[in-house]
């Protein structure tokens, strides 16, 4: 791979890690502590931000939303994670070659690598550094649910964070995304980037081609295939 200022923004769950056990037990303190009774249904997570997921969970389990509802739910939620680090650690796992992924392009001349997911910058901090991944993502440079913008408008947030950080400039072709939903590869092509979608996750290798993913990986664990997606994909 030739040396190119290059940004690699990593999705986290289902992508990087999954944590699915914490996350749901997050939810229901979340939920108590607001709503002030037992959570009966959570809404599904794949590919979508953390507020949708909120919204959605609060018209399953029939709550009547107000303006407070999402900045009370997000402070909650938070408190809940960061009380959950030893869990994150003793359930929460790694998944098949990300950490050989992650170090391998950590060694590429101009490649930053930051993260852009759907949850908030603190649960996110969480996940990555307790299952021992944040020492190779810059996560200052990253996209995170703020209940404001889209996955979309979040990717082009962190190119601009990442290339006044690091005093480069990352252009949309020169960004890859690596996540693992249909709705992922949307936000990638809203933003101008490529993106390599990994059927870690819920979404099938054919259902991740058919939303239009440049690269499909079945996983990361052949990490060769993943720096060459890389190159290939970011060549400009």
């Amino acid at each position: 791979m030739s040396t190119l200022n290059r940004l690699v923004l990593w999705n986290i769950d289902h992508t990087l890690v999954d944590v699915g056990r914490v996350t749901r037990d997050a939810y229901a303190e979340a939920f108590q502590r607001v709503i002030g009774r037992p959570l009966v249904r959570l809404a599904p997570t794949p590919g979508r931000t953390e507020s949708e997921i909120i919204f959605e969970t609060l018209a399953f389990n029939d709550v009547v939303t107000t303006d407070d509802h999402l900045s009370a739910f997000f402070d909650a939620l938070a408190e809940a994670f960061a009380s959950r680090r030893a869990d994150v650690r003793a359930h929460g796992r790694v998944l098949a070659g990300a950490r050989e992924a992650v170090e391998s392009l950590a060694h590429v001349p101009g490649v930053v690598q930051s993260v852009l997911t759907g949850s908030v910058q603190p649960n996110a901090v969480v996940k990555v550094t307790e299952l021992g991944l944040a020492g190779h993502l810059d996560l200052d440079a990253g996209g995170y649910e703020n209940g404001v913008y889209s996955k979309a408008a979040l990717l082009e947030l962190a190119r601009t964070r990442a290339g006044e950080r690091h005093g480069a400039r990352y252009p949309e072709a020169a960004t890859v995304f690596i996540a693992d939903s249909p709705r992922d590869v949307q936000a990638a092509h809203i933003a101008g980037s490529p993106i390599i979608a990994v059927a870690t996750g819920s979404a099938t290798e054919a259902e991740l081609r058919a939303a239009g993913a440049e690269r499909v990986l079945a996983t990361l664990s052949d990490t060769r295939a993943v720096v060459s997606a890389v190159a290939d994909l970011t060549r400009i």
